[in-house]
């Protein structure tokens, strides 16, 4: 008897030496996402994350276009610092949420992969190439903005878009969870309530102002999509202090 209560008991969380399944699952998919081969234009099929020199967007749950970046020390190290140990100044500060994150698009430059990170020439098509892709994400926005707290760096080369990956980094598990409205509404007032709170302890510039803005206007737009679907103005009830 002592044997099977002890099977049946559930084990104490105290000592759960392993991350939440959240987490372990958003590390095991964004590894696979960086694992998978692509093509150098040379023959060769190298893992996407271990190009050095790239640009990436992140898209939420309406496929929208929430951030883009660039790297030039690896794709791989880049991402993974941005998603899952939260020591970028974007993640830091709220201005971007990694539980917002559904799709990552890559653009690795495999020119580039012996070049020196000093080099001139790679860095301005490093740039440029971050111009056309953040222009990109702009206009296909439904709010006309991302959330980058500041815009690419300036330049007159203009260049044309590599080949691209992209692909989910959720899996049906965690999508059942995070996709809900409810949450979403919920996660994103959490978000700006932190950005405000940024905001208000700094002296800041105008870019953290623009990302509120913007995530306010998000949060809108989700809240109000959710009001409607539900019945909107028919679906207030009249009279008395009684919860429904």
């Amino acid at each position: 008897m002592g044997k099977d209560t002890d099977r049946r008991a559930p084990r104490n969380p105290d000592y759960v030496n392993f991350p939440p399944f959240e987490t372990e699952d958003l590390r095991a998919n964004l590894t696979k996402f960086l694992d998978v081969p692509f093509d150098d234009g040379a023959g060769q099929t190298p893992k996407v994350g271990h190009y050095k020199w790239g640009v990436y967007a992140f898209f939420d749950y309406d496929s929208e276009p929430i951030y883009v970046g660039q790297t030039n020390e690896m794709l791989r190290t880049r991402i993974r610092r941005h998603l899952t140990n939260q020591r970028t100044d974007a993640v830091a500060m709220s201005v971007l949420d990694p539980f917002e994150v559904l799709e990552i698009e890559v653009w690795p430059l495999p020119q580039f992969q012996d070049t020196s990170r000093a080099d001139v020439g790679a860095r301005q098509h490093l740039d440029a190439l971050e111009r056309l892709i953040t222009q990109r994400a702009i206009d296909q926005s439904e709010f006309k903005a991302i959330l980058n707290e500041k815009d690419p760096p300036l330049g007159s080369l203009v260049v044309d878009a590599p080949p691209s990956l992209r692909g989910r980094i959720v899996s049906d598990r965690v999508y059942e969870i995070r996709s809900h409205p409810d949450f979403r509404i919920a996660r994103r007032a959490l978000i700006i309530s932190r950005l405000a709170q940024v905001i208000s302890e700094r002296k800041v510039q105008g870019g953290l102002r623009r990302v509120l803005q913007t995530q306010a206007l998000r949060l809108q737009w989700l809240a109000s999509r959710r009001y409607d679907a539900l019945g909107g103005a028919s679906s207030v009830g009249h009279g008395g202090d009684e919860d429904s």
